[in-house]
């Protein structure tokens, strides 16, 4: 699920040169399904530019469709067949009705299918202009208990309490997680948010958890790091971090604003992964899922999906796929001709993916 390692400037400086990336085993070529949940408000605009954009590229995959709604009262049972019998899933965003004790689909669908790390990957693009360079972070979350475990009871009338729930098989397995991540993704240091001067058992189970895997990987550095001192490092000097490990409400935090710094939400890929299956999606929230202003206006960025789509190849193993879509989309954004108005253009969602289609040719 990593990015791709080469720097884009030197492979447009060698645009010929092949090195063997992948041997495949007979039969690995055979087109996969893939569920496909558009979503509400820009989530069919930016799903639609995938689709267009595989198509394009003839790539081994194709698309179960539904129609699933923030709305909805729980993910359609049918929806969540395919996803176990595809193994992969493809979304855009589901609005998260405010208050009201509705429950949110996007949290019930990692929690059916324990998809219990997510992932995003907040970094430079190159032609892009942020406040910050050398940003290249990733961001493993816990996604299944902590703060979003749901449970929620009223103890007398305006007394609300909320439980948060740390379990130490759960800290285990996505400490687990982010360092075989490191490890095999080349990566040098993991850093373990937390508020333990604070939460002393919950985070404190966290971080034990945390320091028992990192005795596993003696050649990967390890650190800990409060979670408000976390954030006011990002914001001065992001490109300290590598990998990050985090309890789930953390990093939802963290996540946002490494995207925040790096680029914007709009760029930023991502996806959710258990043992069994994966689920692909912008990597951090964009807040504008429902925004009717870019829905008229078919201005929604499709950059971050686009990402997260190879992502989703790579995962699936079709990695020059992977390799030619993330250099495709990597090209418009260098020359910047064709860009959203969160990325400071003008452009439409269509134009754009017109501009990522020219680059694949």
């Amino acid at each position: 699920m990593a990015r791709t390692s080469l720097p884009l400037l030197r492979r447009l400086l060698s645009p010929h040169s092949r090195s063997v990336t992948y041997m495949h085993r007979p039969g690995d070529g055979t087109p996969r399904a893939v569920t496909l949940i558009p979503g509400d408000g820009i989530g069919p605009q930016v799903t639609g530019a995938v689709e267009q954009v595989m198509a394009a590229m003839h790539a081994p995959v194709y698309f179960e469709k539904f129609e699933v709604h923030g709305n909805m009262k729980a993910v359609p049972r049918e929806v969540l067949d395919s996803i176990r019998k595809n193994k992969v899933c493809l979304k855009g965003g589901l609005v998260t009705p405010m208050g009201g004790g509705v429950s949110s689909l996007n949290v019930q669908l990692r929690k059916d299918l324990d998809l219990y790390a997510s992932l995003v990957n907040c970094f430079n693009l190159p032609g892009l202009p942020t406040r910050h360079d050398n940003v290249d972070i990733v961001v493993i979350r816990e996604n299944t208990e902590g703060e979003y475990s749901g449970l929620e009871h009223e103890v007398i009338p305006g007394v609300v309490e909320s439980l948060k729930v740390i379990t130490k098989f759960c800290s285990e397995r996505i400490a687990n997680y982010a360092f075989e991540y490191a490890y095999l993704n080349n990566r040098k240091t993991v850093t373990a948010v937390h508020k333990a001067n604070i939460m002393k058992l919950a985070d404190g189970l966290f971080l034990e958890s945390c320091r028992e895997v990192a005795k596993k990987y003696p050649a990967i550095k390890y650190n800990e790091i409060i979670v408000d001192n976390c954030c006011m490092q990002l914001v001065s000097k992001p490109e300290q971090f590598d990998v990050m490990v985090t309890p789930n409400l953390y990093g939802n935090l963290v996540a946002n604003t490494a995207a925040g710094i790096a680029g914007g939400t709009g760029v930023m890929p991502g996806g959710n992964v258990g043992a069994e299956h994966a689920v692909f999606e912008q990597g951090a929230s964009a807040g504008n899922v429902g925004n009717d202003k870019i829905l008229e206006q078919k201005a929604a960025n499709p950059v971050a999906l686009l990402l997260s789509s190879a992502m989703m190849l790579r995962h699936l193993q079709f990695p020059a796929f992977a390799d030619r879509l993330e250099t495709a989309v990597e090209q418009v954004i260098l020359e910047g001709k064709c860009r959203t108005r969160d990325l400071g253009g003008t452009s439409t969602t269509q134009e754009v993916v017109d501009a990522v289609l020219d680059a694949l040719d």
